[in-house]
């Protein structure tokens, strides 16, 4: 992980953050997707990932209907063993997608910035070291993202 903090740091672009945070999210925690989540006032902007398939990149949701907004709400991680039986999830928008578990840590900053999250194809229960990890990578995303400002969507949290 100290590599990747270091190329974090180095970063010379938005997109360069964006790419290291999703390609390690990804493949650090070995999930079929991940992504980059911005808090655009009280949408959640879904602004990069790396999926084995599509899933939302450039889209937005209330903050207050999706996963990733409730982690930043919450201020806390959430990790869901099979998004069918939760009830957090909006399950219209995960229907179409190979989506069955997720691990998702809010940015903070302190206050919300983002989240990152990762996803499974099969039921998968997130341990405590896959935990820890993305908690690393959103802390050090936090730090890299802040250096770009004038790229960040609107920030605010409806409460």
């Amino acid at each position: 992980m100290s590599e990747t903090m270091d190329r974090l740091a180095g970063a010379a672009t938005l997109e360069e953050v964006q790419r290291i945070v999703r390609t390690t999210a990804r493949s650090s925690l070995v999930a079929h997707g991940a992504t980059l989540v911005l808090l655009d006032g009280d949408l959640c902007y879904y602004a990069d990932e790396d999926s084995m398939s599509p899933l939302w990149k450039g889209q937005r949701f209330p903050a207050v209907n999706c996963i990733s907004g409730w982690a930043m709400l919450n201020r806390r991680t959430v990790a869901i063993r099979d998004i069918r039986f939760d009830s957090r999830i909006p399950q219209e928008a995960y229907r179409p997608t190979f989506v069955r578990s997720l691990l998702m840590a809010p940015i903070l900053r302190p206050e919300p910035l983002g989240a990152i999250g990762c996803y499974w194809a099969v039921p998968h229960t997130a341990t405590p070291a896959e935990t820890e990890t993305l908690e690393s990578l959103a802390h050090a995303a936090g730090e890299a993202l802040e250096r770009f400002p004038e790229g960040l969507p609107a920030r605010g949290f409806i409460n």
